[in-house]
């Protein structure tokens, strides 16, 4: 009926942010000595005197960045412009943010945005391939990241067939 509310049910497991505990039980997730059957090196499966560190990789991932930019081989790409629209993976490696939860350890995805923003935006390339190189040497030379991948797609190509975009792909490894 309208108006009625449940009295057992789905709602009755909310706690007062309106989480389901029952699937958010996070309790002893914080003792890093917690023996789950983990290997500590020594091949018997305790999980005692572990002396191997777990080793965290950090992927950062920024998807459909979407810019006005004047890119393309015509004059009239250039002149009128068109949007673009950039994904970005930012291999970071290993990070104190996992641990410090501050975004001074790791690399801050809104200042990205802005550098790829402004690079985009400063100056023409012919091909999206020129411009997706120029991203990802300019991100990997201003961070401090293992690899970057540039993804530039024109959602509306001035070709005469219909298609649903035209994407160029660059991927770079920091060199050690």
């Amino acid at each position: 009926m309208v108006g009625d509310s449940p009295t057992s049910g789905e709602d009755d497991d909310l706690n007062e942010e309106g989480l389901d505990e029952r699937e958010f039980d996070v309790e002893g997730l914080e003792d890093e000595d917690q023996d789950i059957g983990e290997e500590d090196g020594d091949g018997d499966g305790d999980g005692e005197d572990r002396d191997e560190e777990v080793l965290e990789s950090v992927t950062i991932e920024i998807t459909g960045l979407s810019l006005y930019t004047h890119h393309g081989v015509s004059a009239a790409e250039r002149e009128v412009g068109q949007r673009l629209v950039f994904d970005l993976r930012l291999d970071v490696g290993e990070t104190d943010a996992t641990v410090t939860d501050e975004i001074e350890d790791t690399v801050d995805y809104g200042e990205v945005c802005q550098l790829v923003a402004l690079i985009a935006q400063q100056r023409q390339h012919k091909t999206l391939e020129r411009l997706c190189s120029t991203i990802a040497d300019r991100l990997l030379a201003d961070y401090d990241l293992e690899g970057v991948w540039v993804k530039a797609a024109k959602p509306e190509p001035p070709i005469p067939l219909p298609v649903d975009e035209v994407s160029v792909e660059v991927w770079r490894e920091a060199e050690q």
